[in-house]
């Protein structure tokens, strides 16, 4: 097993990114997709996919 490094952080000291700013990743992304299920699966890896809201 690999032993954390200095620069490692543990999940619980990460924080949400701002609505905003996922939004702005996620049309960066969708530019350099080569399609859509490449954009699904790297949003998806990224962990900034579309969110299913119902209101």
């Amino acid at each position: 097993m690999a032993t954390r490094g200095t620069n490692d952080i543990a999940d619980e000291d990460l924080e949400p990114l701002a609505d905003e700013t996922a939004r702005q990743a996620q049309k960066v992304v969708a530019a350099y997709a080569g399609d859509a299920d490449e954009c699904r699966m790297l949003l998806s890896m990224l962990g900034i996919g579309p969110s299913h809201k119902v209101d």
